[in-house]
């Protein structure tokens, strides 16, 4: 093959007319999600352990008070990129997200690449959330005076001795079952869930307010406002939920008009819980003395509020499980898409008979998942989650400014404002964020990608079904 010929073939995209549901009936999936059960969906993979783990431990060990400002920061870039996504789910709506919008813009290549990494991102989501799940379960046993064996209490963040986190691995294993059981019943059990959690959230500003001692905010910096960044970056994985919900766009029943809203009302809904919160959370407690692992509860305890605190771990274990389902079910939907795409073994594209889900993915990735939650402490996984989103993100707000130039007259449910400037803007935020993170997380990130690029030329270009039929584009021609 000549070099021409394989640049052609690595940048073929799939045409957007393509993109009809030609699916065999053995790899269907079944619609049954309507706008709320999408935002439900959205608002759970947004609001979780970036509330209930992960601003305790940035705001103790990174950006103290300034911790608000980290959010503030992550929710502007992630807005943009919710612009485009948006933009991108009133064209194309089928699974895979991100990894789907680079194929139809920028080629196999990029999409191959795209959406590898988010099979690796999305079950590092699920691993954090569920370790900060079982911090707050911890939390709840220490109230009713059981001690746990040092070994199932996870690895901690000092990265001495060797432990099992057992209550994440149960977490996830235990997702992975609800998942296996038909997206009907995940849209409900979503919807249910959700309003718990929401209602915590409003539950803990409510009383949290009146406990704000503002001597708590002093100083605003301790770490300095490089600090702010590098939190930014550490927290930005609590704040794209929305793009995992848009996996399931051939679950969803009118998805050309709901999912667009569904992406923006989850953002717009679960940012202004975050700000309340931290605001809340840094003013009850100083920085050095809340928990990393489960700050809410002990804030409440500190201020003679234990009865509060046990509620709120009780709520936090009920809500921070839709986040690890709604990243669960993102990962399962980018492999079947892949699959289904030929870039991977198409034995894994297989739903069941009855329920219509991927399922054999899904119990590959709840194993997955398990193992990562078991052996690794927060903020390794959280780091590493993130570097891999900002990419996708960086992706599909260059692939949205290539579709409005090269197809300006597609059909669009929804057109975002100001373009180019706002997924220009997003790009920026994304590559400002990634450069904030430690070297180990590229060295992770690098080796990943490594990998991904030996097992595409070793077996996805070959096996490719947009390879292996006429009519389709190449990026930059069409």
């Amino acid at each position: 093959m000549s070099l021409a010929e394989l640049r052609s073939q690595l940048l073929r995209r799939k045409p957007l007319t393509d993109i009809d549901d030609d699916t065999p009936d053995d790899e269907r999936l079944s619609r049954h999600l309507g706008l709320w059960q999408l935002t439900a969906i959205g608002v759970g993979g947004i609001i979780g352990a970036g509330i209930f783990s992960l601003a305790g431990s940035v705001a103790n060990k990174t950006a103290g008070p300034a911790v608000l400002i980290s959010f503030l920061i992550a929710g502007v870039a992630s807005a943009c990129a919710a612009l485009c996504y948006a933009e991108f789910a009133g064209m194309v709506p089928r699974a895979g997200s991100a990894y789907t919008y680079g194929y139809v813009s920028l080629g196999e290549l990029a999409a191959w690449f795209i959406g590898w990494d988010l099979l690796l991102e999305y079950i590092a989501v699920a691993a954090v959330v569920a370790i900060g799940v079982s911090g707050y379960f911890n939390f709840l046993l220490e109230q009713i005076g059981l001690e746990l064996p040092a070994w199932m209490l996870g690895a901690p963040d000092t990265g001495e001795g060797h432990r099992v986190d057992l209550f994440a691995v149960l977490f996830c294993l235990g997702t992975a079952y609800v998942l296996s059981r038909g997206i009907r019943s995940v849209g409900r059990f979503e919807t249910v869930f959700v309003a718990i959690k929401v209602a915590l959230v409003l539950l803990i500003i409510g009383l949290g307010v009146f406990h704000i001692n503002s001597a708590n905010y002093s100083p605003y910096f301790p770490y300095g406002t490089a600090a702010v960044w590098t939190g930014a970056a550490t927290v930005f994985f609590a704040v794209f939920g929305y793009d995992a919900m848009s996996t399931a766009a051939e679950e969803s029943t009118e998805a050309k008009k709901q999912l667009p809203k569904a992406i923006l009302y989850s953002l717009g809904i679960a940012m202004v819980l975050y700000v309340l919160a931290t605001l809340v959370l840094t003013g009850m407690q100083k920085y050095t003395e809340i928990s990393p692992t489960s700050g809410f509860s002990t804030a409440f305890k500190s201020v003679g509020m234990p009865g509060v605190a046990n509620i709120i771990a009780v709520g936090a274990i009920v809500g921070i499980i839709t986040v690890v389902l709604t990243f669960m079910l993102g990962v399962t939907r980018v492999w079947y898409a892949m699959s289904r795409d030929g870039l991977l073994p198409e034995w894994f594209a297989k739903t069941h008979p009855q329920r219509k889900v991927p399922t054999r993915v899904t119990w590959i990735v709840g194993v997955a998942s398990a193992i990562l939650a078991g052996v690794l402490p927060i903020n390794t996984v959280a780091e590493l989650t993130n570097i891999g989103i900002l990419m996708a993100f960086i992706v599909v707000s260059i692939s949205v400014i290539v579709l409005r130039y090269s197809r300006p007259d597609e059909p669009r449910e929804f057109r975002l404002p100001l373009m180019p400037v706002v997924p220009v803007v997003g790009i920026g935020f994304s590559v400002y964020l990634i450069w904030s993170l430690p070297w180990e997380t590229w060295l992770r990130f690098g080796f990943w990608l490594l990998l991904g690029l030996i097992v595409y030329f070793a077996y996805s270009r070959t096996h490719s079904r947009l390879q292996r039929r006429p009519g389709a584009e190449v990026a930059g021609n069409g």
